[in-house]
């Protein structure tokens, strides 16, 4: 599921409402004219909406890609709140399946996959996203004899 905010709902909706008139896509000069935004704001949403793979700009023109669901919330930090729980869940998974049957994943291994493996998540985001899951309760930093490793509660 994708989640934008209103504003990228609205500029969305333009778009597939000029798309039946413009097979090669929306012209940027046309979305700018009807849409009352800044040309930096609508800049700024349309560099969103093709980073979510919603729509695609070949030749600055604007085509809307096929989505499954997308999900319009109010703010852009109820948007980064539900991606991070969606981030979750599938790091949790990741985790769960690092651990196997004795329960403990090594920290480097964990962070590794984190970097490396399905999410590909900067480091920044690796430490959010293992911080958030300790202050959740699902997993717990551990010290054992052999260096550091998370625990599955």
């Amino acid at each position: 599921m994708i989640h934008i905010t209103k504003k990228e709902n609205m500029v969305l909706n333009k778009v597939k409402y000029f798309q039946s008139e413009y097979e090669e896509g929306v012209p940027y000069n046309i979305l700018k004219l009807d849409l009352e935004l800044s040309e930096m704001e609508l800049k700024d949403i349309l560099k969103i909406l093709e980073d979510k793979k919603v729509i695609s700009r070949p030749n600055n023109h604007i085509k809307m890609c096929a989505v499954d669901e997308i999900n319009v919330l109010e703010s852009k930090a109820e948007v980064k709140r539900e991606e991070l729980d969606e981030m979750e869940e599938k790091a949790f998974k990741i985790i769960t399946e690092l651990a196997g049957k004795n329960g403990y994943v090594s920290r480097h291994s964990l962070e590794g996959h984190m970097l490396y493996g399905e999410l590909k998540l900067n480091t920044l985001k690796t430490y959010n996203l293992i911080i958030s899951l300790e202050n959740k309760g699902l997993i717990k930093r551990v010290q054992l004899s052999d260096g550091e490793y998370y625990s599955l509660n």
